[in-house]
């Protein structure tokens, strides 16, 4: 049990650093464009040059994966990453700095599903639940204290040191993985017949239970990423927000789920995943609903509101993350997984592009219509609960 709390701490670690890397760009955006005198849009190719070299990297994933011992590829992987992120660090100039996040984001995004990949092999069906609450707690660790000291020793310094710092951690995680991750080939099926590209892609399209679990992560996404991308402008524009009070929101709802990821991860494997599912998809409408309709509002109970938020977003992920990954068996869970976080990343900026289409400003700068993007959000969520009672583990 020590080896597999030790090998769990791992892919948390890996998590964090994938998940850092992705977020800490977003609040270096002023410094950014001001250095590099570039405009809003040059700064937003800059942040989604990451997230789609991430999801064309988990496509192509889908049909090697399942070809390697999981240690070898995820060691490859992460030195992968451990080098765009010094790329990062060292970047002179635009150009160089895009460069590198497209790399950073083609090696990232292969870690979302070696990861899981890995607790599919490793651990049984029965203690799922408590291991992804405890990988997925890394996401909340980010938040509260990997980005906030990200520009803490970017203010410092300059906003070179977070990728610096990301780069000395990476350098530690990678002797973690060699070694905390046991070598893992059992998913290796010993066959003359190699499945084609096509054939991967049949494999997986043909199976009804893995397209409902694809299409349960496609809903989950479209409810979520229509409003986190505006939770911040919208906080600022509407509630009456500084930017400074803007980090309260995101430290108060990962502080949260740092103790409550790894609870409801337990809560999972006692009570069954669609039932732990279905509690916090639920509850999840009611601060998308209230979040889309505030006006000025006193601080502390924005941050009661936007924590019920965090804490509830992730309570349903921690469950479907668990029943997802059961969907698939051991020699195509990789390919499976693959597709699935290509597919995420995919629906993440689909998300993002619709609400930014519904969305509009006033005269004063005031975002107008975000009460119609949470109506949609609040549809695409309550579909995913009729959905996921059809959905079946068969890895058990």
């Amino acid at each position: 049990m020590n080896k597999e709390k030790l090998l769990l701490w791992t892919l948390a670690a890996i998590n964090f650093t994938h998940i850092v890397d992705f977020m800490i760009l977003m609040p270096l955006g002023p410094q950014l464009m001001r250095i590099f005198e570039i405009s809003p849009k040059e700064f937003g190719l800059l942040v989604s040059s990451y997230t789609f070299a991430a999801g064309f990297s988990s496509f192509l994933g889908a049909f090697v994966l399942d070809k390697f011992d999981r240690r070898t590829i995820m060691m490859w992987v992460f030195l992968g990453f451990f080098l765009g992120t010094i790329a990062c660090a060292l970047s002179p100039n635009y150009f160089v700095l895009l460069t590198a996040r497209i790399i950073s984001g083609l090696f990232g995004g292969l870690t979302s599903a070696l990861i899981l990949s890995i607790i599919g092999d490793v651990i049984p069906d029965s203690r799922r639940g408590r291991a992804m609450g405890l990988v997925m707690a890394a996401f909340s660790v980010a938040s509260v204290f990997g980005v906030p000291f990200g520009l803490f020793i970017a203010s410092l310094s300059n906003w070179h040191a977070p990728f610096v710092f990301l780069a000395i951690l990476s350098g530690l995680i990678f002797w973690m993985i060699y070694k905390y991750i046991p070598s893992l080939t059992a998913h290796i099926v010993a066959e003359k017949f190699k499945p084609t590209p096509l054939q991967v892609i049949r494999r997986v399209t043909g199976n009804g239970n893995q397209m409902r679990a694809i299409t349960l992560t496609i809903m989950m996404m479209l409810g979520q990423f229509m409003i986190i991308p505006f939770l911040s402008p919208y906080m600022v524009a509407n509630v009456g927000f500084t930017d400074m009070e803007l980090t309260y929101i995101y430290m108060a709802g990962g502080a949260f789920t740092i103790f409550t990821s790894p609870w409801v991860g337990k809560l999972t494997d006692k009570y069954g995943k669609v039932k732990i599912f279905t509690i916090f998809m639920t509850l999840n409408v009611i601060p998308i609903g209230v979040i889309t309709h505030l006006g000025a509002t006193p601080i502390p109970y924005v941050l009661l509101i936007s924590t019920m938020f965090f804490v509830t977003s992730n309570g349903r992920m921690v469950p479907a993350s668990a029943l997802i990954t059961g969907t698939a068996k051991p020699e195509n869970r990789g390919s499976f997984l693959s597709f699935n976080s290509a597919v995420q990343q995919v629906a993440a900026g689909l998300a993002s592009f619709v609400a930014g289409m519904i969305l509009a400003e006033t005269a004063n700068g005031e975002l107008i219509n975000f009460n119609v993007v949470g109506y949609i959000a609040i549809v695409f969520s309550l579909l995913c609960i009729p959905l996921i009672r059809r959905i079946k583990v068969v890895d058990v």
